[in-house]
């Protein structure tokens, strides 16, 4: 079965609030159909929006959610949205502990998993030493639950094998605003949207992937008729097709058009010289090397000029060109991306390029203006990035390698100096190659599912099978579950306590409004109870979600994360606050490093970068390099890959509505003068081979893609679709390269 959009509306007895069925589908709103007792305010646990929702109870159960109007969204949802209510329903939720015997996994008592649990960690430490056992997390943990596993495994175990799924999605713009400003996050809000008078977006699909977000977008296209919007993307999306200028890029040469169009920035002078001598510095490599000037920036950018990389990109000169003027010359220039342009091997490369052109024409610091990467998951900035959940962090912008950090954090969780490790610990993908290595023996999986999110998938999940595997999720089976040893059921959403940032760096409250099914319980509470028996119940005092975020809030205050005036009673009474917020008057800040307006910024003057120790933000000299994967004749093609309006991740909370089944999902785009040429028609199943494997989708001629690429979706349920992805890894975010694998397409014949 195939389902239209607006026969979607129609299964979900919803209609359409603005009477728009754009690609967003914005403004759903479901036709009251049972009497609500009570209203609650929350937020949306999908993507990194973080739209802002009244949740209706009755008797004990969610019975309608819709967008609160007082929120940024101004009560609007997607369809995802409105889907927080049936997850919580879905016939799969996970209700008890199972403990693998022989060979199978049966229904045990909390006890008996959580012993089994802390068992298998103590033999993989007294085998290998804390480096043994590891954490792969989630941004759709609450921050409480992020915090709480990086100070057990890092301040506890002693290992800084903590990382997580956001790894995969937004390490490369983490590692890039670092190093350019010095701090991580976006600096603007989305109130930046309403002065904007150009969009620039580039490897987002925001009309599918962030829709509301997008909608506002749209909002200010429909006041300011003159606003103009470059998208950047190999497909024809549907936020492409509200684009002024659509430009068509090969897949991977990200860095090469933001450099043409820097070399034409300054070739035609629409910079600002004036901010760039105040507030710029030029760098190649890292952000300690010796200082460059503007004319050796100049100069290096003469191997990049439009003409030069145009067919690279696979675009014309005319085109490079027009994208820099109407960059030059507006007034208000906000651009947005996500994972198209992350999930490269010169990721970081590409994010630093894109500040850099903000910095270049200082189009940073005042309304409308400024670079602004959305995340994908709903925490990954707030929970992961803040709390400093990954393998090289620690919380609120510390770092393990530096001396100075580690002590401030040894100093804040009472323990002994020298506890914490001073080297990264694995992150996402070499995590699970030391798992199949036997080097990692042990793990705990929270809230994700690499099993099918990994790239090069198949590889891995040799390294899950062979390791101790412990997974606490909402949903079972899941692909990952099936080779858990310990399986802990969870409670998702509003069936638990805590707090979810999203993408303009705000914080809110998502109270516990129903009890979860069956047994399950809050990642937080699992979490306390194997630090208890694995020995570390002392470092674990805070074990309510207030209190966790009250120790969180403390552990960022004096930092350029400060939380200190987020208290529970202000996050409780308001929709969401933005940090810095350092005193419990401050109302949050919108557009940071701005004096006056960003209560960090002491200097007087334009802007204030102060995460930097010169105060200057850095332009590198980022050249786009090879590609890890060429094009050969055995693998002709590229692949990419992404995601639809209606589903999320891999699919293992919406693949289970039942009504969503019959969205498709299962399909390669191809150009259709390549499937002529391979005699391949709408239907027909076809192979995608790449070096690593294969995967079989029916064929979709489309117009949609250029010649030579191939587009599948991530969230297949039946087809394992990073079996054939690329695990080559950006050489700084460690951020594998998704967007782009070397295939080759093959109509399949009946009957093999």
């Amino acid at each position: 079965m195939h389902l239209t959009r607006r026969e979607l509306l129609h299964y979900f007895g919803a209609t359409a609030a603005t009477g728009l069925l754009g690609p967003g589908c914005i403004g759903w709103t479901r036709e009251e159909a049972i009497p609500v007792d009570s209203w609650h305010k929350s937020v949306c646990r999908f993507c990194g929006s973080g739209c802002e929702t009244r949740v209706g109870l009755r008797a004990g159960k969610v019975v309608k959610v819709e967008g609160l109007q007082e929120g940024w969204n101004r009560g609007r949802l997607c369809i995802k949205g409105l889907l927080n209510r049936e997850i919580l329903y879905v016939s799969d939720r996970a209700h008890y502990p199972m403990v693998r015997k022989n060979g199978q996994l049966e229904r045990v008592s909390w006890d008996e998993a959580l012993d089994a649990a802390a068992a298998g960690f103590r033999e993989a430490m007294a085998q290998g030493g804390p480096d043994a056992v590891a954490f792969y997390g989630s941004g759709q943990l609450f921050t409480q639950e992020s915090y709480t596993a990086n100070k057990l495994f890092k301040g506890g175990l002693g290992t800084n094998n903590v990382d997580g799924n956001p790894r995969l999605c937004m390490a490369s713009a983490a590692f890039g605003y670092k190093s350019v400003f010095g701090a991580d996050e976006p600096s603007g809000c989305y109130d930046d949207i309403e002065h904007a008078t150009l969009f620039f977006v580039i490897g987002a699909n925001m009309a599918e992937c962030h829709p509301v977000v997008w909608e506002r977008v749209r909002d200010r296209l429909r006041t300011e008729p003159q606003a103009r919007v470059i998208v950047v993307d190999p497909r024809r999306t549907p936020t492409a097709r509200d684009a002024t200028l659509h430009l068509q890029i090969r897949p991977g040469t990200d860095v090469a058009l933001l450099n043409a169009m820097a070399y034409e920035l300054l070739r035609t002078g629409l910079v600002d010289p004036a901010f760039i001598n105040d507030f710029v510095t030029f760098r190649r490599g890292t952000a300690d090397s010796p200082p460059l000037t503007l004319e050796d920036f100049r100069a290096f950018l003469e191997d990049y000029a439009p003409e030069k990389v145009a067919n690279l990109c696979g675009l014309s000169s005319a085109e490079i060109r027009e994208a820099a003027r109407l960059f030059g010359i507006s007034q208000a220039a906000l651009s947005f991306w996500t994972m198209g342009l992350n999930q490269q091997t010169h990721g970081v490369a590409a994010n630093r390029m894109m500040m850099a052109l903000h910095l270049l024409t200082g189009q940073i610091g005042r309304p409308g203006t400024g670079p602004f990467s959305l995340t994908g998951q709903t925490n990954a900035g707030g929970g992961v990035r803040d709390t400093g959940s990954l393998a090289h962090a620690l919380p609120a912008g510390r770092v393990v390698t530096k001396a100075h950090d580690r002590q401030d954090m040894e100093r804040l969780w009472g323990l002994p100096e020298g506890r914490i490790s001073p080297n990264p610990g694995l992150s996402a993908v070499p995590l699970f190659e030391a798992m199949r290595e036997g080097r990692v023996r042990a793990a705990l999986v929270m809230a994700t599912n690499p099993a099918r999110s990994l790239p090069n998938a198949d590889r891995y999940r040799v390294g899950m099978e062979k390791a101790f595997l412990v997974v606490s999720d909402s949903i079972f089976p899941t692909d990952t579950a099936r080779y858990a040893d310990v399986f802990l059921p969870a409670a998702m959403w509003a069936e638990k306590e805590g707090v979810l940032s999203q993408s303009e760096r705000r914080y809110h409250l998502v109270e516990k409004l129903v009890e979860p099914p069956g047994e399950a319980r809050s990642d937080l509470d699992i979490l306390v109870a194997l630090g208890e028996r694995l020995g570390h119940g002392a470092l674990l005092k805070a074990r309510t979600p207030e209190a966790v975020w009250d120790e969180w809030r403390r552990v960022s205050a004096g930092t350029t994360y400060d939380f200190s005036g987020m208290t529970y009673a202000r996050l409780k009474a308001l929709p969401g606050l933005t940090w810095p917020c350092p005193t419990e008057q401050h109302p949050g800040t919108c557009r940071r490093y701005v004096p006056g307006e960003d209560p960090l910024a002491k200097k007087e003057g334009r802007i204030d970068f102060y995460a930097r120790p010169d105060g200057r933000a850095v332009v590198y000299l980022s050249e786009q390099g090879p590609f890890r994967e060429s094009l050969t004749s055995d693998y002709p093609m590229t692949l990419t890959t992404g995601r639809r309006l209606e589903h999320w991740h891999t699919a293992t909370l919406t693949g289970r509505i039942a009504q969503l089944k019959g969205i498709d999902i299962d399909y390669l785009e191809i150009h259709p003068g390549d499937a002529a040429v391979m005699g391949v028609k709408e239907g027909e199943l076809v192979q995608v081979t790449s070096a690593r494997g294969t995967v079989r989708l029916k064929a979709l001629p489309s117009m949609r893609v250029r010649p030579g690429v191939v587009f599948a979706l991530m969230h297949s349920m039946e087809h394992l679709v990073n079996a054939a992805t690329s695990d080559y890894l950006d050489p700084t975010s460690a951020q594998p390269e998704y967007k782009l694998a070397a295939v080759r397409v093959e109509r399949v014949k009946e009957g093999t």
